[in-house]
């Protein structure tokens, strides 16, 4: 049962409508997730700026969906689960790579994402190394953590708010 509210577009303080409406043009839907983070403009804004930036990042599609895929399961989020597990299929991850990314076992970086969430960014040196020794340089680090970040705030609020999954989305 949802907790907080899903807002409308019209129901929505009038600092998050822009924000939900380049949403739906850029979706062809409002996510739940994103009607509930309206409550908040500033909270919306900020989020929507930070994927904005990691979006230009070093990380590509495929590695943010793997981040994400990784955090959301450590935190337990299962609309985060739903919603990357849809954009991991089509930035072309298979239903196993998307079970692994979760487990963190794909790669470096998902094995990365989920250490990050795992310990609250509390890692150890030998972690931090056998980063370093899978190919990760420091700006990917750098940028994982943003990324898992990201997703935090996400991953948080869904819990909180129980918002209905709209993944994968119905025909609009």
């Amino acid at each position: 049962m949802t907790r907080i509210a899903a807002l409308t577009l019209e129901q929505a303080p009038t600092g998050s409508r822009t924000a939900l409406e380049g949403l739906q043009k850029g979706l062809g839907f409002i996510p739940n997730a994103f009607k509930t983070l309206a409550h908040a403009p500033a909270a919306l804004n900020g989020y929507l700026a930070l994927a904005q930036a990691l979006g230009k990042s070093s990380l590509s599609v495929t590695e943010r969906e793997v981040a994400a895929l990784a955090t959301s399961e450590v935190n337990g989020c299962d609309y985060c689960t739903a919603a990357h597990s849809f954009f991991a299929t089509k930035a072309g991850l298979s239903a196993e790579e998307i079970h692994q990314a979760r487990s963190g076992s794909l790669s470096a970086l998902a094995t990365l994402a989920r250490q990050i969430t795992e310990s609250r960014g509390q890692l150890s040196d030998a972690q931090i190394a056998a980063a370093h020794q899978a190919g990760l340089t420091d700006s990917k680090i750098v940028e994982v953590v943003a990324q898992v970040t990201l997703l935090t705030l996400t991953n948080y609020l869904n819990n909180i708010a129980a918002p209905d999954i709209d993944f994968p989305p119905s025909a609009q």
